[in-house]
């Protein structure tokens, strides 16, 4: 009797509004978990899309576009490119192509500048002193002295100091003959004292070392001297000491 009247009971709340309280609550839960799915889903998707996006900034190439050349400077280019060498690999190959090898004498003799030479070689016998006053045995008085004595035995070869060309020969009534060569450079050298006949005459080119004459008697202001060669040097008109051009 009581299951009877249980089964009824059940019937009778099915048959009024338990139905629909039913109804209801399946639908809310069937509700709720197509709900969770949808919205598990759409994560799911947010995160697919983030990390393809990820990875295609990863792999992402950045195209540059550049202007196109003219048939010239592609021209330029591969010239370039076929001719220009590191500089150590062009280091080696000159080496490689020049070992062994010196350089040539006529570069080295070309960079050296032109010398100056003792015109005759012989004791130094008075100097060259502008400012003080020396006794002079010949004029016996004191005096400063325009150049060098350099002695020398009578007839002695005199050569050119420096290459030049000779501007004068001329017959002086203190210093006898005497050759004067300009060198191009605002300095001229003087060769007083020489025999009478000189070996060259005005407007000749010399070399240093080629001869111009001898060691003479001529210059009367300086005859109470043993024989010798007066040698001077002017720079830009003014005299100089000559040992400061020639080798010491």
């Amino acid at each position: 009797m009581n299951s009877n009247s249980g089964r009824g009971k059940l019937e009778g709340f099915f048959s009024g509004k338990g139905f629909y309280i039913v109804l209801f609550l399946c639908a809310a839960v069937i509700g709720g978990s197509a709900w969770m799915m949808a919205s598990g889903n759409q994560k799911m998707a947010e995160d697919v899309t983030r990390m393809n996006r990820e990875s295609l900034n990863r792999q992402r190439v950045e195209t540059v576009i550049l202007p196109p050349q003219t048939e010239e400077e592609m021209q330029e280019t591969m010239a370039e490119a076929d001719t220009e060498l590191p500089q150590e690999e062009t280091v080696q190959v000159w080496k490689e192509e020049n070992s062994g090898q010196e350089p040539a004498e006529a570069t080295v003799a070309e960079a050296e500048e032109p010398i100056w030479l003792w015109p005759v070689l012989g004791e130094l016998e008075r100097s060259h002193d502008l400012e003080r006053l020396h006794y002079d045995v010949t004029l016996r008085d004191w005096r400063t002295h325009a150049g060098v004595d350099i002695a020398s035995p009578l007839g002695t070869t005199v050569t050119a100091a420096h290459q030049g060309t000779v501007e004068s020969v001329a017959q002086d009534d203190l210093y006898g003959t005497v050759v004067t060569i300009a060198h191009g450079d605002g300095t001229k050298s003087i060769y007083a004292n020489l025999a009478d006949t000189p070996a060259v005459s005005a407007g000749d080119w010399v070399e240093a070392g080629q001869t111009i004459g001898a060691v003479g008697t001529t210059a009367l202001c300086e005859v109470g001297q043993g024989t010798h060669l007066h040698f001077a040097v002017t720079a830009d008109g003014v005299s100089v000491d000559p040992e400061a051009y020639l080798p010491a």
